[in-house]
């Protein structure tokens, strides 16, 4: 039976939340705390890169987070951006959360239709004599760099934010009949906080191959992987498993 659900994630700020239904529909508890979090580098951080901002003419961002981090940091070391400065994003979603910092104007913003980088460097291809500046999180592979070598884009990374690990008690978890994990990440933060952790009855639910994969790997047993809803794949699995 599941009563009470650990979500490895914020809690939603929208009240259309897919939990919310699930909620009400099971009679199920959900608690969210997330098992990682993301920082921004402090000022004297960022600068140890000796990389200046104003020496690029275009920002490139892969996600929300480079783009909460990058302006904060811009507004922390004190920079202005120059009005002609361009900002292209991995998509349309997430070039779109620039207008909570600065005033969107389509002549200087661009975007790739898929979320992918190949179709994101096909619009870049296009300025091909901006300088561009790639903020990332710590420790992140950019394996993307050399297709931009490829089409002799100028470019430059740079870490502006990182992942940290959410401490927790050491019997924390024992209090649910599930977690759900949705990254990597969040995978090890479990195993971190809770090296004695032993799984039994508890459930593990997660997002995508790659979590589930880290599951496996740290020698824990996956009981529901979901690719696409979540919402309908953990609806599926508790109708199931309250049945019993």
């Amino acid at each position: 039976m599941i009563k009470k659900i650990l979500v490895s994630q914020p809690q939603p700020t929208s009240d259309k939340s897919p939990y919310q239904d699930l909620a009400q529909k099971f009679k199920v508890q959900f608690t969210f705390n997330p098992f990682v979090k993301v920082e921004g580098l402090e000022a004297r951080e960022f600068r140890s890169q000796k990389i200046n901002i104003l020496d690029h003419s275009a920002i490139v961002f892969n996600s929300l987070h480079a783009i909460e981090h990058f302006f904060n940091l811009c507004k922390e070391l004190r920079v202005t951006l120059p009005e002609d400065m361009k900002y292209f994003g991995i998509s349309e979603k997430v070039i779109l959360y620039i207008q909570k910092f600065v005033q969107y104007r389509k002549r200087k913003v661009f975007f790739g239709s898929s979320g992918r980088w190949p179709e994101l460097l096909t619009v870049m291809a296009k300025h091909k004599n901006e300088n561009y500046l790639i903020p990332l999180s710590e420790g992140a592979a950019f394996d993307t760099a050399p297709l931009l070598d490829a089409k002799k884009l100028k470019h430059t990374e740079c870490v502006m934010f990182r992942t940290v690990q959410t401490t927790f008690e050491p019997d924390y978890y024992k209090d649910y009949d599930m977690i759900l994990l949705f990254t990597p990440v969040g995978v090890q933060s479990l195993i971190n906080n809770f090296p004695d952790f032993r799984q039994g009855d508890l459930r593990l639910g997660c997002f995508g191959d790659a979590t589930a994969k880290a599951i496996e790997d740290a020698g824990l047993r996956v009981d529901l992987k979901v690719t696409g809803s979540i919402a309908e794949g953990l609806g599926n699995y508790i109708a199931e498993a309250n049945k019993k």
